[in-house]
């Protein structure tokens, strides 16, 4: 998966040059061949579409159900062998569309402490699985994501509202 989560890396960097959070995630779909493939990539498109659902998990789904779709595939069975790798932990919102949805596995790599699904919610999580199938493994380039994460942040949102002070 080393070669996915750099593909992910790959579209965390796009996102973070055009001003979004630098996330990045990747859907890779093993066939019934057992070949694994990306069939989605994205990074955050948040702040340029002013839409707070434009995740990169949200990102990845909508272009995982166009390959259903073009290939004649049932998104069930899809997503029950997709395999989620992105770079920072899902938050809440995104960890509980990708259990709706069955995804096979979610790797990723630095926690997100403030929003992260599994971190925040660890009771259901404590076996590391979702809805009984889901694997949930985090901690993989741990390091390079909390990075991207910082360079974002030592810089400016222009997308964030003005602050407002206390006379």
């Amino acid at each position: 998966m080393e070669q996915f989560m750099a593909e992910a890396f790959a579209e965390a960097r796009r996102v973070l040059a055009a001003g979004e959070v630098p996330v990045g995630c990747v859907f890779v779909y093993t066939n019934n061949e057992g070949t694994d493939k990306v069939i989605a990539r994205a990074g955050n498109d948040v702040n340029a579409t002013k839409n707070a659902t434009r995740h990169a998990e949200f990102l990845c789904i909508d272009q995982s159900l166009e390959y259903c779709k073009q290939y004649g595939l049932s998104y069930d069975d899809v997503f029950a062998q997709v395999t989620v790798v992105v770079t920072v932990e899902p938050c809440i919102m995104c960890l509980a569309a990708l259990h709706n949805l069955g995804v096979k596995e979610v790797l990723y790599g630095c926690a997100n402490d403030r929003f992260g699904g599994k971190t925040l919610v660890g009771v259901p999580f404590a076996t590391n699985k979702i809805n009984g199938q889901t694997q949930v493994r985090g901690g993989i380039c741990a390091d390079e994501a909390m990075a991207l994460l910082k360079d974002f942040y030592k810089g400016e949102n222009p997308t964030a509202p003005i602050a407002k002070t206390k006379s």
